[in-house]
């Protein structure tokens, strides 16, 4: 490596659009994978002005790459308070998701995620024990913040998932989308490989799962849209996946991205948030609805748009 008072700037090409962030330091910087994911790890490294630090981290076309080796390393947040906790009683819990924590381990030796987080801040059954497991009812990608509910017991996650089914869960999100949207109702049938390795819309009509997004736009910005995003169902990546293919990819996108041909704004990571959450309580029978306020990040990013 060169030596540590270098600091090293790169734009990525249009070669490396949708590699991970270790891939583009290998090819960008001539560093070997244990190197440059090291300089991930201890924080040394920006995406888009914003420092990286996970390896498989998706680079877009176009963004600013800069590699600092004497940079301090950021402190993680590894958890979360009770004040996340925006309902609670023993049949389920009801939480409002930060960005940046995994909804469930992806693999068993994954530990932070926001279901084993929100555990332990349960009380244990009498007093001691391990914290009860959750039962997972929805998930929010782990980018995305917002509202999100954990059954705590099996009744309860068999009527919450009944209520997904047939589909009268209130979900409305928040997004920030490329160009400008106007109201309109996206419904596709969506696969895990459309036939370039991504997630998207069936080219051989209805093939897949039947995918409903209602998007309305709530405020104009410069070169985007703030938008509201109602899911009629609830299917992995839906919402990226429909603006993506509407042209309007989420403003911090980086994987739903090949096919737009406009200038990409950059963002700390896609600028989508679960605002609102309305179901029937699985015991009590009374109608529920939370709502989660944006997060810093995301009222940061309007104020950049806003201003230009």
């Amino acid at each position: 490596m060169r030596p540590e008072s270098d600091t090293r700037r790169f734009v990525v090409p249009e070669s490396l659009d949708g590699r991970p962030l270790d891939r583009a330091l290998r090819t960008l910087a001539g560093m070997s994978w244990g190197d440059a994911r090291t300089m991930i790890a201890r924080g040394k490294v920006q995406l888009a002005g914003v420092v990286a630090m996970e390896a498989e981290r998706r680079v877009s076309k176009g963004d600013a790459l800069e590699i600092d080796p004497r940079a301090a390393a950021p402190k993680r947040s590894l958890g979360i308070d009770r004040s996340a906790l925006l309902y609670v009683d023993p049949h389920l819990v009801v939480v409002n998701k930060p960005a940046g924590v995994s909804s469930v381990p992806y693999d068993q030796g994954e530990r932070g995620t926001l279901d084993q987080l929100v555990a332990a801040l349960l009380p244990r059954s009498r007093g001691k024990g391990p914290p009860a497991t959750l039962g997972v009812v929805q998930r929010l990608d782990k980018d995305t913040s917002g509202v999100i509910v954990f059954a705590r017991t099996f009744a309860a996650k068999k009527a919450l998932a009944g209520q997904l089914r047939a589909r009268t869960v209130h979900r409305r999100y928040l997004a920030l989308a490329h160009g400008e949207v106007e109201k309109r109702t996206l419904r596709s049938y969506l696969v895990k490989n459309r036939g370039d390795n991504l997630r998207g819309a069936s080219r051989f009509g209805q093939e897949g799962q039947l995918a409903i997004t209602h998007v309305e736009p709530i405020r104009r910005l410069p070169s985007a849209t703030l938008v509201a995003c109602r899911l009629e169902t609830g299917r992995t990546h839906q919402i990226r996946i429909h603006l993506a293919e509407a042209g309007h990819p989420i403003v911090g996108e980086r994987v739903y991205v090949r096919d737009y041909g406009g200038d990409r704004l950059a963002a700390p990571r896609p600028m989508l948030h679960a605002a609102e959450l309305g179901f029937i309580h699985p015991v009590k029978q009374s109608s529920m609805t939370f709502e989660a306020p944006l997060p810093a990040d995301f009222v940061e990013m309007l104020r950049r748009l806003e201003v230009g």
